[in-house]
């Protein structure tokens, strides 16, 4: 069962506060391309703490010149910069391609595997196949060519960076939806995430369809709302 920490989105992010910040930059693609490299995808997941709602991933190919002023790992960004950019990526790339895995899915796989399922559909539905992808965090994917895992990758690599921006903006917006779907939870306002303001809403109106029942909170609040319960759950 999947544990928690309460965290607000802001807490998670990555601050950079006691070590010296990675500069984002094309270091990692040209060293591909030096390698033989033609199209080279970034690759990034958001989503993988919250207790609701689907995990999303994004694959990004840049053109070797292409710079965005002001691309880095989105939790670095402000909402309204974010928004900006995710214009400026999608009508700047060479390709580019989003996915998400569903609350269900995460449930039944774990939300690891749940994640690296994301950007492996992400990388099915690019335009381009790429043959390299450089992927944020510690795995690597089920994918046929070569490639290379980043921690901090998103702060690190322009196409990570590029990818994480598409993945948080798209599920942020889901998110907005689903709060009009699933009133009384600010599912707009904490994105999914654990919050107290999460933890209050669950304990007072129960879990919904997407709220991930392999986390904790979300487990222990359903034997408090044993009409949610399904035979499977037993």
């Amino acid at each position: 069962m999947h544990t928690w920490e309460s965290r607000s989105p802001e807490e998670c992010s990555y601050t950079g506060s006691m070590v010296k910040a990675p500069r984002c930059g094309m270091q990692l693609e040209d060293a591909a391309r030096q390698n033989g490299a033609l199209r080279i995808a970034g690759l990034d997941e958001v989503g993988r703490g919250p207790m609701f709602g689907p995990v999303v991933a994004a694959a990004v190919i840049l053109a070797p010149k292409c710079r965005i002023e002001g691309l880095t790992d989105s939790k670095k960004l402000t909402e309204k910069r974010r928004n900006e950019l995710d214009v400026e990526i999608r009508q700047n790339s060479v390709a580019w391609a989003i996915a998400a895995v569903d609350a269900a899915t995460i449930d039944l796989i774990n939300i690891r595997r749940a994640s690296l399922l994301a950007m492996r559909l992400a990388v099915e539905q690019l335009a381009l196949s790429p043959d390299f992808l450089l992927i944020d965090g510690r795995d690597t994917i089920d994918w046929p060519c070569s490639q290379q895992a980043v921690i901090q990758g998103d702060a690190t690599s322009l196409s990570i960076a590029a990818a994480s921006v598409l993945a948080k903006v798209h599920r942020d917006r889901l998110l907005v939806e689903l709060d009009r779907e699933f009133p009384g939870y600010g599912l707009a306002r904490h994105k999914g995430y654990c919050c107290p303001e999460h933890f209050d809403a669950l304990a007072r109106l129960g879990p919904t369809p997407l709220h991930r029942k392999s986390f904790s909170p979300v487990a222990q609040t359903m034997l408090e709302f044993p009409d949610f319960l399904e035979a499977g759950d037993l």
